[in-house]
């Protein structure tokens, strides 16, 4: 498996930061931020700022929080004028199209965006139609080229990572499975990819990987040693610790034999291992999640979670200030992965039981690698 490294970064912006704020930084010019494989600008500039906005999902989740750290050192590097937007929660199209509608007013050059969802599509169009360069980061947008293009984890490998994981420690025993999703409401590729990613390495067929729930609910997984499953419960989280706790605890009610939980991120896999723990439930409860943050990365180290898919979105950003910053200044466009349809910013499994034949690296090293939130 490949991974790409890069060095730690300093503190980030405390979680009190408000979801609608926004925060001008005028450039700089100081030194690189040091992000891998760039195919970057060269740095230093240009002769004039370039207007760029970062509009997030939200400004809660650690996961976003890291990512405007990571475009605002770009921006200091390559001479950006950087303001920072997001919607009110995970979900909020309307506020990411107001922040959308606010980038082409001021005539920013580009926007950076988290897609919340579908309903936001007709306005990046218009953005584009009016000459803004619009990259994607994390989400790819459904269809793909409703943006320029997307830096992203490739996350269907994020979870056909942990899936693998997990078969193997289930070790030919029954799974009965619990899987604690984004939405049931609208559909996002990151939330069918990583929950189709998950149960594909677990070596249950999917059927169609772009629709989370219609694989048969029992029959045999073939991943590890192989063994019966059964397959409880597609319950939605918003992606926050309390929507995964209420998740996990609609799952207990249907069954209490559950004993292998799926996560779509680590603010989920928390609330879950808070539900686990009130309705007594065993600790050895397989939870697994995507994500990589600090706090995630302690919990595999504490045997909350027991493995973790980490990404890198402190790359993300670096990745697409530095390509408006390149394209506004005359600078070729960046290209896709071969094979995909993003830019695959990379993921490494983070777990402390490492299973033979598995790419991953253990928690003291995730914790070396984790969104520079220490």
């Amino acid at each position: 498996m490949q991974r790409r490294l890069f060095p730690r970064h300093p503190a980030l912006l405390p979680l009190a930061l408000a979801a609608a704020t926004t925060l001008a930084l005028a450039g700089c010019g100081g030194g690189s931020s040091g992000a891998p494989e760039a195919g970057s600008s060269s740095g230093g500039g240009g002769d004039s700022p370039v207007a760029v906005t970062l509009i997030t999902k939200d400004s809660i989740n650690p996961f976003w929080i890291a990512m405007q750290n990571g475009a605002k050192q770009a921006s200091e590097s390559n001479n950006v004028k950087l303001t920072i937007a997001a919607g009110k929660e995970d979900g909020d199209e309307a506020g990411q199209v107001e922040a959308i509608e606010a980038a082409v007013t001021r005539g920013d050059q580009g926007i950076l965006i988290t897609p919340n969802g579908p309903g936001i599509n007709t306005a990046i169009k218009n953005a584009r139609d009016q000459g803004l360069f619009v990259i994607a980061l994390d989400t790819p947008p459904e269809p793909a080229d409703t943006v320029d293009i997307t830096f992203a984890t490739d996350n269907f490998a994020a979870g056909e990572a942990v899936g693998k994981w997990t078969a193997a420690q289930l070790d030919g025993k029954k799974a009965t499975i619990a899987l604690l999703d984004a939405f049931n409401d609208k559909v996002i590729s990151v939330d069918y990819n990583r929950d189709q990613g998950f149960l594909t390495g677990m070596g249950i067929d999917v059927k169609d990987k772009t629709k989370n729930g219609d694989e048969d609910k029992t029959g045999k997984y073939t991943g590890g040693k192989g063994g019966d499953y059964e397959i409880v419960c597609n319950e939605p989280t918003q992606g926050g610790q309390t929507g995964g706790k209420s998740a996990m605890e609609a799952c207990l009610a249907k069954s209490t034999d559950i004993d292998t939980v799926y996560t779509l991120n680590e603010p989920a896999a928390a609330g879950a291992a808070d539900a686990l723990k009130a309705g007594g439930k065993p600790s050895g409860v397989i939870i697994v999640s995507v994500d990589g943050g600090c706090q995630g990365v302690e919990n595999v180290q504490k045997g909350v979670i027991g493995a973790t898919s980490q990404q890198y979105p402190l790359k993300m950003a670096q990745l697409g200030v530095e390509a408006i910053a390149k394209i506004a200044r005359g600078g070729e466009k960046p290209a896709v992965t071969p094979g995909l349809d993003f830019y695959d910013t990379g993921v490494a499994l983070v777990t402390d039981k490492k299973v033979d034949g598995l790419d991953s690296i253990d928690s003291a090293e995730g914790l070396n690698l984790c969104w520079g939130e220490k």
